[in-house]
């Protein structure tokens, strides 16, 4: 069996190729949402976050033979768990990651993390488009909420954490934009104009998170870009290609024709 890091569109897709070249999949995800289409496809899925000690005791109770990181690449943390994870129980770690893209902007600005993209934004003035998710909120509603010149938009998942999250933290409900994509260039322009936008901050989560659409869509509209780039971890050899995935785990572990029986772990 092989345990394997979930969550996004393309990992889902990962799975199934992976289960058609006969492997037998644990796979983790983070939320109850991320989980559905992997349970639709009859696929054994955990829910919750890991630590290196759970992945470590999943390898010793189901036999786990490799560890597949498909995970999110800012998912820095579980990552770290799950190479963590390989070196303890004596298991192959592979990455798969999306393909990283690079843009020509004059009025972008590339920093190395959520509190330089956050002090960056602060020596700004405008409206302010926040399109990094809920996870690091706190970094930019600390400074930048009590800036008088700067109105803070922020755009995440329509979830009740969320919302509970920008009540706590004190962002107006009128600044929040609750609603999940993917989205086209036209929605992002759209949207941008709607804020009178002048500052989009993002992160280079790839094209499949349709970072490239948010580009374009400030670009054409001349709005100025903070990108955030990946975390700079040690993952060694990254594929971004299913069929390279799927060599890599046949050259460590030999495929099994073992159909997937569909649970739940809670």
């Amino acid at each position: 069996m092989i345990l394997f890091l979930a969550g996004t569109s393309d990992a889902r897709s990962l799975a199934l190729e992976m289960k058609e070249a006969g492997y037998s999949l644990h796979c983790t995800v983070v939320t109850e949402n991320a989980a559905e289409e992997l349970k639709k496809a009859g696929l054994i899925v955990q829910v919750g976050r890991l630590t290196a000690e759970d992945m470590v005791s999943l390898i010793k109770a189901k036999g786990i033979r490799a560890i597949v990181d498909a995970s999110h690449p800012f998912a820095e943390e579980a990552s770290k768990n799950a190479i963590s994870a390989a070196k303890k129980g004596g298991v192959p770690y592979i990455r798969y990651e999306r393909e990283s893209q690079s843009f020509q902007y004059e009025k972008m600005t590339v920093v190395e993390s959520y509190e330089d993209a956050a002090e960056a934004a602060a020596a700004r003035k405008g409206v302010v488009m926040l399109t990094t998710g809920s996870k690091t909120l706190r970094v930019f509603t600390e400074k930048l909420l009590g800036n008088p010149e700067i109105r803070l938009i922020a755009r995440m998942l329509p979830r009740a954490d969320n919302m509970e999250k920008c009540e706590q933290l004190g962002l107006p409900q009128k600044n929040i934009v609750a609603i999940q994509g993917p989205f086209t260039k036209e929605f992002d322009q759209a949207l941008y104009k709607q804020y009178g936008v002048t500052l989009m901050i993002t992160k280079e989560s790839g094209k499949v998170g349709s970072v490239d659409e948010k580009v374009e869509a400030a670009k054409d509209l001349g709005i100025e870009i903070i990108m955030i780039g990946r975390p700079k971890i040690q993952y060694g050899i990254v594929f971004s290609d299913f069929s390279e995935v799927i060599q890599a785990l046949r050259q460590s572990v030999p495929s099994q024709s073992v159909t997937c029986k569909k649970e739940t772990v809670f």
